[in-house]
């Protein structure tokens, strides 16, 4: 700055740090986001990290919260800025509905955090160096969630998305001065999405997704493609559906020789038009229904038909019943059940040559004597019980 005077890069840098809604560009007219734009590429990238972020619980078995996106034009120089420690780049390619790929950056140590939490540990064996083991295991990570992000981003833009597995490599932010050396798009501009990440108690740090400005404006076009269908569809829909209405409210020209139906006076409502403030009353303007009571014969003795009933009756016959001969009943105490020995009489609430009680499936039915058939014991039906004793 010259006497206080800022400088065309000056007033750029300011403006890509802001952060800000408004739009940002740069000399390459291609290297601009509107806010029509910033706000989609926002909204697709919640919807997929929300969804990644699910799936990291899975695997780590802590509560992962993620963070709105903040959506920005960035240069590498801003990376290195947020970025100064050593980090992992993992690039993710997609295959199928998009073409192009993206970059997610993590800090180092929440790679190690990540991967301890996979392997079963609790979070806190960070010490080391990362090696192939954490960048297998990341990836390996990185795959289940972005792999269910590419299932939200289908269901989204109305269209199958698919990606490759995603490869993870160090990057040291301190001695990269140039972006191209792990992909061209970093050259220049791109598109930085930032997300605070929060895991547990273990981390709370920042992660950013590097778009290319051809990958981000592909994905705003397929949505917004997809909403002008969908808008479409809804025109039609609702002209479809006005169709009949407007047809039913278009006047009727009279035939000659018969007088126009009356306009309704001040004050009454159109037919099938509430007026304002008042309830529906077109159902007063229906044609009278003729309503007749209904009415049914009387049901007499004679319509009692014996044959049917006894089919219906048959329909049963097979039932089994258990049948139990009652020759009566007393009550004891547990202590005189306890005495109980072979010899002990226990005497029952019957006299002696009373009738005893036939019981089907415990209800009472009859009365009988008790006689002997052939050597074993028999009951002799003496009386049929109509009504249940109370």
């Amino acid at each position: 700055m010259d006497g206080g005077v800022l400088s065309q890069e000056e007033i750029n840098a300011l403006l890509n740090d802001s952060g800000g809604g408004d739009e940002v560009s740069s000399d390459d007219g291609d290297n601009t986001l509107s806010d029509e734009e910033r706000d989609a590429i926002g909204e697709i990238a919640n919807i997929s990290m929300g969804t990644a972020a699910t799936t990291l619980f899975s695997l780590v078995n802590r509560k992962v919260e993620i963070s709105t996106p903040v959506v920005s034009v960035a240069t590498w120089e801003d990376v290195i800025e947020n970025y100064a420690k050593p980090c992992v780049f993992i690039r993710i390619g997609y295959t199928v509905g998009l073409d192009g790929s993206n970059i997610l950056v993590l800090k180092e140590n929440d790679v190690k955090i990540i991967t301890d939490l996979m392997m079963g540990g609790d979070g806190t064996n960070t010490d080391g160096e990362l090696g192939e083991l954490h960048l297998s295991a990341i990836s390996e990570a990185m795959n289940q969630m972005m792999g269910s992000s590419a299932t939200s981003l289908s269901s989204m833009l109305n269209k199958m998305i698919d990606i490759s597995p995603p490869t993870a490599d160090v990057v040291d932010l301190q001695t990269t001065s140039d972006g191209s050396e792990i992909d061209s798009f970093l050259r220049g501009k791109f598109v930085r999405i930032t997300f605070k990440m929060e895991i547990g108690d273990l981390v709370d740090s920042t992660i950013m997704q590097l778009y290319p400005f051809s990958f981000a404006r592909d994905m705003y076009n397929s949505i917004a493609k997809n909403m002008e269908i969908d808008i479409a569809g809804d025109e039609a829909a609702v002209s479809a559906a006005e169709a009949p209405k407007q047809e039913a409210a278009a006047p009727q020209q009279a035939p000659q020789g018969q007088p126009m139906m009356q306009q309704p006076m001040m004050g009454q409502p159109m037919m099938g038009q509430p007026m304002m403030g008042y309830p529906d009353m077109s159902m007063m303007y229906q044609q009278p229904v003729n309503v007749q009571q209904a009415q049914f014969q009387p049901l007499m003795m004679g319509d009692f038909n014996p044959i049917q009933q006894q089919e219906n009756i048959d329909l049963i016959m097979d039932v089994p019943l258990e049948v139990t001969v009652e020759l009566g009943r007393t009550s004891k105490s547990i202590k005189e059940i306890l005495e109980f020995s072979p010899g002990t009489i226990i005497e029952l609430n019957k006299i002696a040559g009373e009738s005893i009680d036939v019981l089907v499936n415990g209800k009472y039915v009859a009365k009988g004597e008790v006689v002997v058939l052939e050597e074993n014991f028999g009951i002799r039906i003496t009386d049929i019980i109509k009504e249940q004793p109370k």
